[in-house]
């Protein structure tokens, strides 16, 4: 079967290799120039089953009316005259009640858990290096009231099976000894000692050179425009896709199947085949400073969740063993903007700023690179995976903060799903 993959991402690319691997012949393609360029291409960089709590939780309605006039919020809606917004907002509240939370939590936990385990299964398999860390993911708090509100959540998830273990300030310290700094301000922190940490951009490129090693087709600088159907009847299937390369040039490309991973444009592109996506881009920001003073600088991979950042340490080695490079990746925060990217200095400033707080001197502030790229959200933070209503459509999008952390399980569960086969996980899958 001849596969299309639309879209280059963490989730196309994964989504490729793992339909490859199942004997199907596959065609990627992405607007640009080089895979993982967009949302892919300077987050977080943990591989994080414990960040599964979701925005929208009992206590985000109040928090998000507080923020509102922050410019330097961690979770900001920007009020547009966007009905998609307004609508997506709607949603957004029906899940915050304590019982679609724990529903969420568990369908998060499940893929993440799979997901961790089917990325170390392919680190096993191939050898793919991506400056990887496995010293875990430690959750710290400096307010006594964000802590208490983490501990019903974390006892959630150990029921689960993700071992978030709650522990002591003086323990958080001996983990990370970079939080000496602001031991007298530790409310608690949690530990999940099975998380990882890495470059997710590094990984997606690394893949596909294993993709293409395995005949994957890619047609970068390819921008989809329209995804055109056999007839014009309702619930006919897919023909081929309408896109222009980067000459301008029109190309109609056929395939079997179709899967549809292009993050916060896949509502865009599905609409018009009546299928309507709950996913609005939250623009997520990103700070990576080279590492000035080792002995500030953290190593275990961090999440402050009082102000919505993620923390980790990328160190690249060259093949004599010496470190090429060592870095630390600050992310997070989230501004619901529509399709505006631009680059706000203020939050920029408020990331760094923090950073300087926990761990001054750690990171080289003069020579900080900024990012921002737009999160698929969907209100519930739970992706869209599965069957659409169109019979040859599949979807692999919609994951939000958490693409990196799910991508290979939803990589693997969308090529079995479209080869027939029973996904290996139990989560809600869409159509399935």
């Amino acid at each position: 079967m001849h596969t299309i993959v639309l879209g280059s991402g963490l989730l196309g690319v994964t989504s490729a290799y793992y339909l490859s691997q199942l004997g199907h012949q596959v065609t990627v393609i992405d607007r640009q120039a080089s895979p993982a360029a967009e949302t892919s291409f300077a987050n977080g960089g943990q591989i994080s089953v414990s960040h599964a709590e979701p925005w929208a939780n009992p206590s985000a309605p109040l928090k998000v009316l507080q923020w509102l006039s922050r410019e330097d919020a961690p979770l900001l809606f920007r009020i547009r005259a966007d009905m998609r917004q307004w609508l997506w907002g709607l949603q957004f509240l029906r899940e915050c009640t304590p019982a679609r939370t724990r529903h969420n939590i568990e369908q998060i936990v499940k893929l993440g858990t799979y997901s961790r385990d089917t990325l170390q299964q392919l680190r096993r398999d191939t050898g793919i290096a991506y400056d990887q860390r496995t010293q875990g993911i430690l959750h710290f708090y400096t307010s006594d009231k964000e802590f208490e509100a983490s501990l019903k959540p974390a006892e959630q998830m150990r029921a689960l099976g993700c071992h978030r273990e709650v522990i002591s300030a003086d323990e958080a310290v001996r983990i990370e000894p970079a939080l000496r700094h602001i031991r007298p301000q530790l409310a608690g922190a949690t530990y999940t000692a099975e998380d990882e940490s890495g470059d997710a951009n590094q990984f997606a490129r690394a893949l596909v050179k294993l993709c293409q090693a395995a005949g994957v087709r890619f047609l970068m600088s390819h921008t989809v425009t329209a995804l055109r159907t056999t007839s014009p009847t309702t619930g006919s299937p897919i023909d081929h896709v309408e896109a222009t390369d980067a000459e301008g040039r029109f190309q109609r490309i056929r395939g079997d199947a179709y899967v549809l991973a292009m993050g916060s444009l896949s509502p865009l592109v599905a609409a018009p085949l009546g299928i309507h996506l709950p996913i609005y881009p939250a623009k997520g920001y990103s700070v990576t400073l080279p590492v000035k003073d080792e002995a500030m600088a953290h190593q275990v991979s961090l999440t402050d969740d009082e102000y919505k950042l993620v923390f980790s340490r990328l160190t690249s080695v060259d093949a004599s063993g010496a470190k090429s490079t060592d870095r630390l990746r600050i992310a997070g925060t989230a501004e619901f903007n529509g399709y505006d990217r631009d680059l706000n200095r203020v939050r920029c400033e408020a990331i760094v700023r923090r950073t300087e707080e926990l761990f001054p001197g750690a990171g080289d502030e003069t020579q900080a690179q900024f990012w921002t790229g737009l999160r698929p959200a969907t209100p519930s933070n739970v992706p869209i995976i599965g069957k659409s209503k169109v019979p040859n459509l599949y979807l692999n999008t919609g994951h939000g903060t958490l693409g990196w952390t799910h991508s290979c399980g939803s990589g693997k569960s969308i090529a079995r799903i479209i080869s027939g086969l029973a996904p290996e996980v139990d989560f809600a899958f869409a159509g399935v």
